[in-house]
């Protein structure tokens, strides 16, 4: 037996330290090698970008796998530490010199705290030479935020690591922030992470605790690190193949020459152990893996094999089998395979890998005797007795086939038939149906027994079932019985003879709930009893009939593959020995052993695989019936193991295994899981983590057969598998077989950008909380897919000769090496054996000797896996793959050296014609220049098996060398090129390898491109920005008389013609390296836009001269490009220069922002950038007529210029959240000067038009006026003194229109002060004028009626009323135009009377006016008025008064009609109650109007919140929440009103009034600006009274999960901004701007104002704690 528990990994350990060095574990004290990059082509860009990170320290040792000690917890007295500890204690030590950047890989999460769907998989490389960071980051606010914690298994906090085992991070809850968790990565292995957080949905009950959330589980695998001694060059300095090229340097000679080996690096050789004989004997195979470029090598199994010899049929897991070392070692040859490890790693440069076999054992297992219950059987698995019954009758009926006149050699289908009919009759007489059925002679039989006792329906047990039973048929009766859980037993169990059976309490329970009934007739009820049981088991007989004929058919179809068909195993004579099939089940001897065991637990079910099986379905345990109906493709050699689900169900069986694969750990580099999707995970899983304990870097590999990539990818994540198996021999044709290269080696695409763009330098805060900060460079990852090892063909699987062509072996090979993956291959396919070897039976030794190295095709494996491993160390990660006809072509190439290696493949997958040169173009390389490696073809000179009984041979053959082929040089519109022609003589199979290098392409291009930028840019200020950045198509056209937008083929027009419209199709190119794109291809054919994007910038220097900077930092670089770039990286380049522009743009923007917006997080700054979208520069919309001034847009593409840019409404909605909130001073005080020269008549102009012809017909406009001079006053700096500015007025005092150049104009002025005063005067008095040129050249839709305005005040209420039915003074301001329709001319809301916001606006100024007043800051006290006929003088303090006594009688709307007297509401008109009336006062005839429900209430409470009572807004907010909020906006009327009207159409030309020519503009549309304001609002009063008062936190996540909407809405619209309006629930609305000014404006003002009060809560204690990385600050 082998040696017991800790005896067996005791001797492992030592046989390490004899074998191999000893060396530190630790994983921050590797030898340096160039930062790897990125482990797949979906993860993060590769942090060898030439954002320079800084090189590594001097190499040291590398940490063996075997030497690693055991891991000790961080709190451990014990002096070693764990590698997690290792990683802490570097973050929190100094930093020192050749530390470099450190990577930082970030992963944005889900709004729920989970992973992405893309995400949802992560692979990291390894940690070295030091550690690295993975950060998890969630936006502000998201509902994972909520008391959010993150869980991992990663020992984030030191310690050793151990599954389920959950180390905790509090997510940091500042709103204004990015939430960001920072895990220092040290370690190797595969781990879990989920957050757990408060659920959104609130209590009923306050006080109640919110439920706690859990997200999906997201994974992360890091790669382990695997070092190796670097290889001198496979080619000379001119490229030829170097005859001593590929030389390992001796590891204990030079022990710093080890070199982080990536897993696309490995390539790895299986071989057979038995096939090379004793372990002395190996070193001329050993010599032969290294000279031919393999670095590491796959063993089969190495331990005692059983009796089949099978190295898969493991005798002892615990042993290696001593015919390896002729029986000369030790008793387990642990020893001798550690010295043979060390021998291969030492001196041959080969790590090793070997099978781990957890499934099975093999069938003459001594151990098995000892412990049967590690095996299924009958005892433990009752449900394989009728399997086992059928398997012994087949035993049995294959000795006694003579006797029963069946030929016992299957020759025909006639004797097949006999076969079957014989089989027939044996499993007939075994009356199989006796475990599916009821027996009803018998259940009948017992009842009527039993109701002879009972005298009536009372002394019937009670019926306990679910369903009613009385009046039922006894169809429905039987269904209800075998539906009743437990009324059945034994249904569906197997597990006896005769074992389905009704227990008589509850049949007796049953037949009196349904049949029973006064006198208890016996023979009536057993009747129907018996009836009843009838039904049921015609479906149980029909299962019983059903499983047999699968049972059969499942067994003739394998008796034909195996005896009779031509292509099947022709297995001869059937006998005792050898059955017609193989048993499904291992009898074990009798003996004194087995004698202890029931006699049930002696059969053992042997394993095997089955067709299109559920992979995490285990076939052996119930509800499977594989075995019954013999579906399993067994191995008769070996017993299927029962694991259970855990150690504590087989603790012997896990014990044994876990130590199996800690001895294997302890010893080996890797691990090939054999049979990985039938291994039940939770066992690889706990295997794994076992086996990694022992060893971190632990190399796993699989060959899953799930058939599914979903399925594949839960294997990968779960188990921590590193590679997956895949195989070039599953291509069926040159395009499938390219398809797999693509799929799962190409890299990235030549040209990929993502790396240059997407990777940006930063500084790195200790993640610990403690230590320095440290320069790093952080990279996104976006999730990866499994990564490969590539075989060409595995060792278990048909030879290129059997499926293609031998020729074929040197293509597919070849192709194979020129993979972005680990490759590996077979001693068979690069000698050309011709057959797929047994396993089992051959007993023949590999070749060696002789041709060695150059034997079958490794010549050229020699430089190709050489070659191989070199472009995987050096970073050719870029590929590119072109299948023609019958060739392939692939090209690796640097992306920043440019320099590459192209390999030419003419495929060979049929026997056929085998001299055809067959057809390609000429291969045309743009501005590359080739230099021939090598060529070959390969002459098999026979295709004969070779007859040797004692050795392994290929086909004869030889590899014939291509001579030079043609390269044709020119030149043609894209510059210089060379052509590669295929030469005649190139026969299927033929290859030709060519290095290549990009002529006149700087290597340091990319630095070039990279840099720079920010000192080009930071000179601009927000107008030069806003050129640089944006202009849409019209500004563009007006500010310079030239051309617009850029339009790109098969793309369209951009919406800007600056950076940020390239953006819009540039962005996802850069995420998805997507150079099949409309631009890409723009690009390839030309450089138009490289032309564009400089040559706009450049004409308008003389405009704005401080654009030439910028535009000579982009005419270097793209003139770089266009002179030395090829054609098809051009797309590289232009991404990479205009990424780096955009983003210095944007930096200078935001740092001449406030700090508000600096320092937010990229919400906030993209909305700050809208400030830039809509302020510019454009001639024909001036806020001054007699020069070019910047103005404000309302919106884009809409209003951008000429007289529909710049409203007077709009600006001053939009003037606070772009221009205050932001900083940008400057651009507020023109914007209110310059509309404060045209007021007229008291009010503020609605169109500006550059103050020429202003029109005045908005009554809100005055008010939003002196609102944000209010703002101004209160947040600019000495922002008061506004107030004493001049302002020249644009009309004279009497009023008169004059010309905007007349000499009256602009002959007076007025300070903003005397303005201010102005609009208050006048509204006091009284405002009554007819607009200036009414009529059709006014305004061509408006009834003449609406040209007359008037505005008064109600001196009983304070309150100012104007307008009429015929105009629409506030920003509801839609005029019908249909005269079809009949709506021409109407107002749609006309809103006539006092709309809410103007009354709460000027009560807003009064309050600030009085304060100012009494502080003897301004120079009036109030206004002269005449009340009742009387003149009197008002202070502003008394008129805020009187609205403040008379708002809520006459806007509020009683939630209960009992409070209806207390306030001025006509109850007949109430549609909502709960809320404030959207207007007081509306005309005669519209009373209604007052009580309808708008988005309006919400404005006037954040400009005059003390005009509501809190309790009664909060309560009204919640019905604008409930009924108004859409996704993106508020919409714009009540959907239970009559008149609502959800979607938009301008162009609609119908009849129907309500919606004709967009009538509906404000009736039910979903406006965006208003969403802002709610929220303020709701915020406001919901900290005051609501969720929030205790806890503010409790309302900023409501409103933070609101915006995720909005935030995602401006992070991927081409506009970059939000939108005007939506239409229903937030359809798209085409006819709507799709950036409006106020839109961004108001979710600014919001988010500053949530800032504000986030921070005054922290200093005042309240419960808002910022957190950063577990650390609350």
């Amino acid at each position: 037996m082998a040696p017991k528990g800790k005896q067996a990994v005791k001797k492992a350990a030592q046989a390490v330290k004899q074998a191999l060095p000893t060396a530190n574990s630790s994983s921050s004290k590797k030898a340096p090698a160039p930062a790897p990059p990125p482990p797949s082509s979906t993860a993060a860009p590769s942090s060898t970008t030439t954002k320079k990170a800084t090189p590594p320290s001097s190499q040291q040792t590398k940490p063996t796998s075997i030497a690693i000690p055991p891991p000790t917890n961080r709190s451990s007295s014990s002096k070693v530490k764990t590698p997690a500890d290792e990683g802490i204690d570097f973050f929190e030590g100094e930093v020192k010199k050749g530390d470099g950047d450190i990577r930082v890989f970030e992963l944005k999460l889900a709004e729920n705290g989970g992973p992405t769907k893309e995400g949802a998989y992560v692979r990291l490389p390894p940690p070295y030479p030091h550690p690295y960071i993975l950060r998890l980051s969630l936006e502000p606010g998201t509902p994972a935020s909520r008391n959010g914690v993150l869980k991992s298994d990663f020992p984030i906090d030191g310690g050793e690591f151990k599954r389920g085992k959950w180390a905790e991070r509090k997510l940091p809850t500042d709103f204004s922030k990015p939430v960001q968790i920072d895990l220092p990565i040290s370690h190797s292995g595969a781990f879990v992470y989920f957050v757990e957080y408060d659920s959104p949905t609130r209590p009923s009950d306050p006080s109640t605790p919110r439920a706690r959330v859990q997200s999906s589980k997201g994974y992360f695998s890091v790669d382990p690190i695997l070092l190796l001694p670097r290889r001198s060059s496979i080619l000379t300095p001119t490229f030829s193949p170097s005859p001593s090229g590929g030389l390992v340097s001796n590891v204990a000679a030079n022990k710093a020459s080890s070199t982080l080996l990536p897993l696309d690096g490995i390539v790895a050789l299986s071989v057979i152990a038995k096939w090379q004989g004793h372990l002395d004997n190996w070193g001329p195979y050993l010599d032969e893996a290294t000279k031919r470029g393999y670095n590491m090598l796959h063993f089969t199994p190495l331990q005692t094999r059983g009796q089949s010899g099978s190295p898969y049929s493991i005798l002892d897991q615990l042993k290696f089998d001593p015919e390896l070392f002729g029986g000369k070692g030790g008793e387990d040859g642990v020893k001798e395979i550690g010295g043979l490890i060390k021998k291969c790693r030492e001196e041959y440069g080969l790590l090793s890998l070997t099978d781990v076999v957890l499934n099975h054992t093999a069938d003459n297992s001594p151990w098995l005797q000892e412990h049967p219950e590690s095996g299924y059987n009958v005892a433990n698995s009752p449900h394989l007795a009728p399997a086992l019954e059928i398997d012994d009758a087949i035993l049995a009926l294959s000795a006694k086939l003579p006797s029963l006149g069946v030929p016992t050699l299957i020759d025909s289908e006639a004797d097949l038939s006999l076969l079957a009919a014989a089989l027939d009759e044996a499993l007939t007489s075994l009356k199989l149906y006796e475990y599916y059925a009821l027996d009803v002679p018998t259940q009948v039989a017992e009842l009527q027994k039993a109701l002879g006792s009972l005298k009536a329906k009372s002394t019937f047990p009670s019926w306990k079932g679910k369903s009613a039973l009385a009046g039922k048929s006894t169809a429905q009766l039987a269904e209800i019985l075998k539906t009743e859980e437990g009324a059945i037993q034994g249904l569906g169990k197997f597990a006896k003879r005769k074992g389905v059976k009704v227990e008589l309490e509850t049949a007796l329970a049953f037949v009196g709930e349904a049949f029973g009934g006064g006198e208890v007739e016996a023979e009536r009820l057993a009747r129907a009893w018996g009836e009843v049981l009838d039904v049921v088991n015609v479906d149980l007989y029909k299962e019983f009939n059903e499983d047999g004929a699968a049972m059969r058919d499942n067994v003739v179809k394998r008796v034909r593959y195996e005896r009779l068909e031509a292509g099947g195993l022709r297995m001869g004579e059937i006998s005792a020995k050898s059955p017609f099939v193989g048993s499904y089940f291992t009898r074990l001897p009798s003996n004194s052993t087995t004698k202890k065991h029931s006699p049930s637990s002696l059969a053992l079910a042997n394993n095997g695989w089955i067709w299109d099986a559920d992979p995490l379905a285990n076939f052996a345990d119930q509800p499977s019936k594989a075995y019954l109906r013999r579906e399993v493709i067994v191995w008769g050699d070996c017993v299927k193991l029962r694991y259970g689900k855990k150690p504590s169900d087989n603790p012997f069986l896990w014990d044994h295994m876990t130590k199996y694969c800690q001895l294997l750990a302890g010893m080996f580099d890797g691990f090939r899981l054999d049979n990985c999707h039938s291994t039940p995970l939770e066992v690889g899983v706990a295997m794994i983590d076992a086996a990694r304990v022992v060893n971190p870097n632990l190399y796993v590999v699989a060959e899953l057969f799930t058939g599914n990539e979903n399925m594949d990818l839960k294997f990968v994540r779960e188990l921590g598998i590193n590679s997956l198996i895949r195989e070039m021999m599953n291509g069926f044709d040159p395009k499938e077989q390219s398809r797999l290269i693509y799929r799962h080696g190409v890299g990235k695409p030549i040209g990929s950008m993502d790396t240059a763009c997407l990777t940006s330098p930063s500084l790195l805060p200790s993640p610990t909380g403690k230590g320095p900060s440290r320069p790093c460079l952080v990279s996104p990852v976006f999730g990866s897919s499994p990564h490969a090892l590539l075989m060409d063909v595995t060792h278990d699987n048909q030879s290129c000769f059997d499926k293609r062509s031998a020729e074929d072996a040197l293509s597919t090979g070849a192709l194979a090496t020129f993979s972005f993956s680990a490759i590996g291959s077979n001693k068979g396919f690069d000698d050309l054996y011709p057959k797929l070897l047994d396993l089992v039976s051959d007993t023949r030794m590999y070749t060696v000797g002789g041709e060695g190295v150059d034997r079958g095709i490794g010549g050229v494996k020699r430089v190709l896996n050489h070659l191989h491993t070199e472009m995987m160390l050096d970073g050719y990660s870029e590929g590119h793959i072109h299948q023609e006809n019958d060739y392939i072509v692939v090209h690796r190439v640097h992306p920043q050296s440019h320099k590459g290696y192209i390999l030419i493949a003419h495929t060979a997958f049929h026997k056929g014609d085998l001299s055809s040169r067959g057809h390609i173009n000429p291969i045309k390389l743009s501005r590359t220049q080739t230099k021939y490696i090598m060529g070959a073809s390969l002459k098999v000179h026979s295709y004969d098996e070779s007859k040797s009984t004692t050795t392994l041979e290929g086909l004869p053959s030889t590899l014939v060398d291509v001579p030079l082929p043609a390269q044709n040089v020119g030149e043609d519109e894209q510059g210089p090129f060379t052509e590669i022609v295929v030469p005649d003589a190139f026969p299927p199979g033929s290859i030709m390898v060519f290095a290549t290098s990009m002529a006149g392409t700087s290597a340091d291009l990319d630095e070039l491109c990279l840099s720079g930028a920010d000192e080009a840019f930071k000179s601009l200020d927000l107008v030069d920005l806003n050129v640089v950045l944006h202009r849409a198509d019209e500004e563009e056209r007006d500010a310079t008389g030239g051309d617009g937008a850029y339009t790109i083929p098969d793309y369209g027009t951009l919406v800007y013609c600056g950076l940020q419209g390239w953006m819009a199709p540039l962005i996802p190119i850069i995420r998805y390296n997507d150079l099949g794109a409309p631009l890409c291809e723009h690009l390839r054919k030309g450089t138009w836009a490289l032309d564009y994007v400089y040559g706009r910038l450049e004409s308008q220097i003389s405009t704005f001269p401080n654009l030439a900077k910028p535009a000579a930092w982009l005419k270097e670089r793209f003139d770089l490009i266009k002179t030395t770039v090829p054609a098809f990286m051009r797309p590289k380049y232009f991404a990479i220069v205009m990424n780096e522009a955009y983003k210095a743009a944007r930096r200078a923007v935001i740092d001449q922002c406030s700090d508000f917006i600096s320092s937010g997080h990229s919400f906030t700054q993209d909305l700050a950038l809208c400030a830039v979208q809509m302020y510019g520069l454009v001639k024909s919309a001036s806020i001054d007529p007699s020069k070019p001034v910047p103005s404000l847009a309302a919106g884009l593409p809409h209003f951008a210029t000429n007289w529909a840019r710049c409203w007077g409404r709009d600006v001053f909605i939009s003037l606070r959240g772009l221009f205050l909130t932001t900083g940008a001073f400057p651009a507020a005080r023109d914007h209110i000067l310059a509309f404060g020269s045209v007021l007229k008549h008291g009010l503020v102009p609605n169109l500006l038009d550059s103050g020429r012809t202003p029109r005045y017909n908005c009554r809100d406009g005055p008010w939003w006026y002196i609102e944000n001079i209010q703002d101004y006053v209160n947040k600019a700096p000495n922002g008061i003194a506004i107030l004493s500015d001049s302002v020249k007025r644009r009309f004279p005092k009497d009023e008169e229109w004059v010309a905007w150049d007349d000499e009256r104009a602009f002959a007076w002025e007025s300070t903003v002060a005397e303005l201010i005063q102005e609009i208050l005067q006048r509204h006091a008095t009284g405002i009554e004028f007819r607009e200036y040129n009414a009529g059709p050249n006014l305004d061509m839709q408006m009834d003449d009626r609406g040209f007359d305005q008037k505005i008064y005040t109600d001196w009983k209420t304070g309150i100012i009323f104007g307008g009429n039915e015929w105009n629409c003074g506030t920003w509801q301001d839609k005029m019908g135009e249909s005269a079809k329709a009949g709506n021409k001319g109407l107002p749609a809301t006309p809103r006539d009377g006092a709309p809410v916001e103007i009354t709460a606006l000027h009560k807003s100024t009064l309050r600030w006016l009085a304060g100012l007043s009494k502080a003897r800051k301004f120079p009036f006290k109030g206004v002269d008025a005449e009340i009742n006929g009387k003149k009197v003088f008002v202070t502003y303090q008394e008129w805020s008064d009187l609205i403040q006594a008379s708002f809520e009688k006459n806007y509020y709307v009683p939630a209960d009609p009992a409070d209806d007297v207390n306030y001025n509401v006509n109850t007949s008109l109430i549609n909502r109650r709960g809320i404030y009336k959207d207007v007081f006062g509306s005309g005669k005839g519209r009373e209604w109007s007052d009580y309808q429900l708008r988005a309006n209430y919400p404005i006037a409470m954040i400009v005059a919140p003390e005009l509501f009572t809190p309790e009664k807004a909060l309560f009204a907010l919640t019905k604008v929440d409930e009924h108004l909020r859409g996704p993106l906006g508020m919409k714009t009327l009540d959907p239970g009103d009559s008149q609502y009207r959800g979607d938009y159409d301008n162009s609609n030309d119908t009849t129907d009034k309500a919606i004709a020519k967009g009538w509906n503009y404000h009736q039910g549309p979903e406006w965006v600006f208003p969403t802002g304001w709610f929220l303020k609002a709701y915020l406001m009063f919901d900290t005051k009274v609501g969720w929030g008062k205790d806890d503010p936190t409790e309302t900023l996540h409501y409103i933070s999960n609101i915006l995720l909407t909005h935030r995602r809405h401006i992070e991927t619209d081409a506009w970059a901004g939000l939108p005007e309006l939506t239409n229903s629930n937030g359809s798209y609305c085409h006819d709507s701007c799709r950036t409006q000014a106020w839109s961004a404006s108001t979710l600014l003002d919001l988010l500053e104002h949530a800032s504000e009060m986030a921070t005054t809560a922290g200093k005042k204690g309240l419960k808002v704690v910022v957190v950063e990385n577990g650390k609350a600050k």
